[in-house]
């Protein structure tokens, strides 16, 4: 009759207090569709020219099908840990334990890469201001900010995301106001910038091919949404609806300027061999009052991304905690729920701390060490929604993606192309592939090595977290 005692306590849990508005705002400001267009989107218009609207387009079909993959696995377990849990549910816990090492890379090292990138951007606003010392200071800043409670986070980065929507808006009316050339023009016959002069080419495949790998990226967060699950009213029920929302407007806040700047720009050469065609359009068009004004806007979301991406990494470190993958002491730290705002504060602080020292190491190493994590974490959905079909354990989840196996079988081939294109970059993608591959060989060491001698290793999904299935 005592048995019962012998069990561990029940890990504390997380305060369910978000809807599908508050979730949409958290997963919108770690897709962070403003930065990635600024910052990100620049390189596909290098690659492809007016073929990036290709690129986007084709891109956009592979993120909508991952977004399905999402929506199920999440339906079924809306769990902080994410993906490493939709893993080890049905591919077997050495699967979900590498899959939670990459994540790992992933999450901690996101804020001081663009907390370091974040000088670059407010150097039109603040020449010559200090990279290392202003992103300290914002990563400390996020840090503090997610401290607060959920509900509050998600409002901050919902007044930070409408501030990031008016600085595309402006590039789309800048772009639309003053259209030179005809849409259809670029989509039947794209062109490229040449090695030689201001000269124009056609658009090769390849080149379209390489920039919907780059697009891909820059799209990418969408999936962010299950971190916040078990704070989520009803989240089993409701949770793809924020996955949906949150892929199809960052498609609208990426494609639209894009297609705007494209049909806009009054010098087609120099805007794709610009590094910033976008504050390039806004520049000629409206002054340089004006691009301070859209590069304010651009920290503001890369701002917005740090805070987000703090949230969504201590929620899951929480589930890796709670789930007792670091050892006593680390793990009953990092599930410790602050009892008044209702947040994993601990986590938090240890997120934020990580993250201002990786602040001092250089960027191109954070490249390095993040690797093509993406690809994996990919892969690895697609491969457990289909695991998971077979087997039986998605019979009962509330959504369900249509056309089933071609989600998850797109998403697979769609990676196949970017991990061929990666490989075949020496510099860098062949460098990033190695990097996930070490990644996944030293989880799995930990798992064969510590977490199996402790005996079986199994995922905890709290019996809320099917509330309203």
């Amino acid at each position: 009759m005592f048995e019962h005692q012998l069990e561990p306590a029940a890990p504390p849990a997380l305060v369910r207090s978000l809807g599908v508005v508050g979730v949409l705002f958290l997963t919108l400001s770690v897709t962070s569709p403003v930065s990635s267009l600024f910052v990100i989107v620049p390189g596909m218009m290098r690659v492809a020219g007016t073929g990036a609207i290709w690129a986007m387009l084709l891109a956009g079909l592979v993120c909508v099908a991952t977004a399905y993959v999402y929506a199920e696995l999440s339906s079924n377990w809306p769990v902080a840990g994410g993906e490493y849990v939709m893993v080890a549910r049905t591919l077997g816990p050495m699967s979900g334990f590498v899959m939670l090492g990459v994540n790992v890379f992933n999450n901690l090292l996101f804020p001081p890469a663009v907390g370091l990138g974040l000088a670059s951007v407010l150097g039109v606003v603040i020449p010559g201001i200090p990279a290392i010392p202003l992103a300290v200071t914002v990563v400390a800043g996020a840090t503090l900010v997610s401290l607060l409670h959920i509900r509050v986070n998600a409002w901050v980065t919902g007044i930070f995301l409408l501030i990031e929507v008016l600085a595309v808006l402006a590039v789309v009316a800048l772009g639309f106001g003053h259209a030179v050339r005809p849409l259809g023009a670029m989509l039947t016959d794209p062109v490229m910038s040449s090695a030689i002069g201001d000269a124009l080419i056609p658009t090769s495949a390849a080149s379209i091919g390489l920039a919907t790998s780059i697009a891909i990226f820059a799209l990418n967060g969408y999936g962010a949404a299950v971190y916040f699950g078990e704070e989520m009213h009803e989240a089993p029920r409701k949770i793809a609806r924020a996955v949906f929302w949150a892929v199809g407007l960052t498609l609208l806040l990426e494609g639209l300027p894009l297609v705007a700047v494209l049909v806009g720009a009054p010098d087609l050469p120099e805007l794709l061999a610009s590094d910033d065609p976008f504050g390039l359009i806004v520049r000629m068009r409206a002054g340089d009052t004006a691009a301070m004004w859209v590069s304010i806007g651009v920290a503001v979301a890369i701002v917005n991304a740090i805070i987000a991406c703090i949230l969504a990494c201590a929620r899951f470190f929480y589930g890796t905690a709670r789930d007792r993958c670091w050892g006593r002491p680390i793990d009953n730290w990092l599930v410790t729920i602050h009892p008044r705002v209702g947040s994993p504060w601990i986590s938090t602080l240890i997120v934020g701390g990580a993250g201002i020292a990786c602040c001092f190491l250089p960027l191109e190493l954070l490249l390095v060490l993040s690797g093509t994590g993406l690809v994996a974490i990919y892969a690895g959905i697609a491969l457990a929604l289909m695991a998971g079909r077979r087997s039986g354990l998605l019979d009962k989840a509330p959504f369900k993606s249509p056309l089933y196996p071609l989600m998850p079988v797109v998403t697979l081939l769609a990676l196949g192309y970017v991990v061929w294109l990666n490989w075949l970059d020496l510099e860098e993608g062949r460098m990033g592939l190695i990097m996930t591959g070490v990644q996944m060989i030293a989880s799995a060491l930990y798992y064969w090595f510590v977490l199996r001698r402790r005996g079986r290793w199994d995922v905890f999904v709290p019996a809320l977290a099917r509330e309203g299935s």
